[in-house]
């Protein structure tokens, strides 16, 4: 077979055996999860075996530009399968996958630079084989992977993973989605619900969260905080185009503006308040599924600018129109200790802050504001005079509502605890 060979694939087939162990040893040394393979001789010896094969078969099949046949990548899904199955993660596996392709990479340079006269034919061939029976390698071993995990892992908690992989846009989504029966939609709502600081007696959450992933069938996962209890809880609402309009309107291109909350996030925000028993704060931006990570970041911030709120029939996630001007605060220091200072000078007043949140949340309506707060209309009134008392602002004018609907919404989100 050497002999058939160009210079460039015979050299490719004389260091196949010290390649392997090039990897091997990569393996070993720069992802923790594979430190097993200095410990476990036969682990090592079943993954040399694997990494000396796939080079052979790259330089047997590349020359003629031939396919992994389905034995071949019926062997790449079962090393994936047998990966997962024995613990390793999806990080792990993302580095596995991309250190591999580096090491071939510097492989065929090296395999160049050693046969100077190698022509450009022979170069362009393996090329034009290894970008094409990757993808595919890539695809198989990413099944098998996959076939571990329905095995191994509960539903709920493939549904993490799958949130976690769209997040950091590992290409196993897909393979995820289509083992969890979910389609991968082209826009999503990704939302993040705050959860703060919880009393060491409350329940934890498993039960909850998966009774949302069942319920909404949607990739949800949950990021603990740095409070023993808290946390935030992660969804990614696929949105479909709507309908198409039989009559001539507006242009439908976007399917979500950026100020509306999908009915399919405001139910899932209200099914999980409810099942917390406690305040939480939610923020939500939309996104084409290729920048879930840049909105997963502006969706963070949106929930801890939002206040917190208990479940009820009117809850639904913030948006930047809701809290945009909380968030521009947060970023500028002087800005929100002044704002702060004005908070500090509501506290002598009795149910202040319950008052002006009413009073906001019902556009200043008095009748509205009195009912919600269960109190007579002149009540309200004198309240809203002790405002004006202890501030000098009147929260009716339009400086009170710039001034004092963010002093609200910065303290009911504890910002400034």
């Amino acid at each position: 077979m050497l002999a058939l060979m160009g210079s460039f694939f015979a050299e490719l087939a004389r260091q196949a055996s010290v390649n392997a162990r090039r990897e091997v040893e990569a393996y070993a040394r720069e992802i923790p999860e594979f430190g097993f393979l200095d410990k476990n001789s036969r682990a090592r010896a079943e993954t040399l075996e694997y990494a000396l094969w796939l080079r052979r078969r790259t330089v047997e099949l590349s020359p003629d530009n031939s396919e992994l046949s389905d034995d071949d990548l019926g062997y790449i899904a079962a090393i994936g399968e047998s990966r997962a199955a024995a613990g390793i993660s999806l990080d792990a596996r993302q580095r596995v996958l991309r250190l591999h392709t580096s090491l071939m990479l510097r492989e065929i340079n090296e395999a160049t630079e050693a046969q100077r006269g190698v022509g450009v034919d022979e170069l362009m061939r393996m090329m034009n084989w290894f970008a094409p029976q990757g993808e595919r390698g890539i695809r198989a071993y990413s099944q098998g992977f996959v076939t571990a995990l329905r095995h191994r892992l509960p539903y709920v908690e493939q549904a993490a993973l799958l949130a976690r992989s769209l997040l950091n846009g590992d290409p196993i989504s897909a393979e995820l989605a289509s083992a969890l029966g979910m389609e991968l939609p082209e826009r999503c709502a990704v939302t993040v619900i705050r959860v703060p600081d919880r009393p060491g007696g409350d329940r934890d959450l498993e039960s909850e969260i998966e009774a949302l992933v069942k319920t909404h069938h949607a990739p949800i996962t949950w990021c603990p905080g740095s409070g023993s209890r808290s946390g935030e809880l992660i969804a990614l609402i696929p949105l479909h185009p709507p309908t198409p309009q039989a009559s001539p309107g507006p242009s439908t291109a976007e399917t979500v503006q950026p100020h509306s909350v999908p009915d399919l996030v405001s139910d899932l925000l209200q099914d999980f308040a409810q099942a917390l028993g406690r305040p939480c704060a939610a923020g939500t931006a939309t996104s084409p599924l290729s920048e879930v990570a840049d909105a997963l970041d502006l969706a963070r911030r949106i929930s801890r600018a939002a206040p917190l709120r208990r479940a009820s029939a009117g809850l639904r996630p913030h948006t930047v129109a809701d809290v945009f001007v909380e968030l521009a605060v947060a970023d500028a220091p002087f800005v929100d200790e002044w704002l702060h200072a004005v908070g500090r000078s509501l506290q002598p007043g009795p149910d202040i802050l319950v008052t002006l949140d009413a009073y906001y949340r019902h556009d200043m309506h008095r009748g509205a504001t009195a009912a919600a707060l269960n109190v007579h209309p002149r009540t309200l009134d004198y309240r809203l005079r002790r405002v004006r008392e202890l501030t000098g602002i009147d929260p009716g004018s339009t400086r009170g509502v710039r001034i004092l609907s963010s002093v609200v919404t910065r303290r009911l989100s504890e910002a400034w605890n």
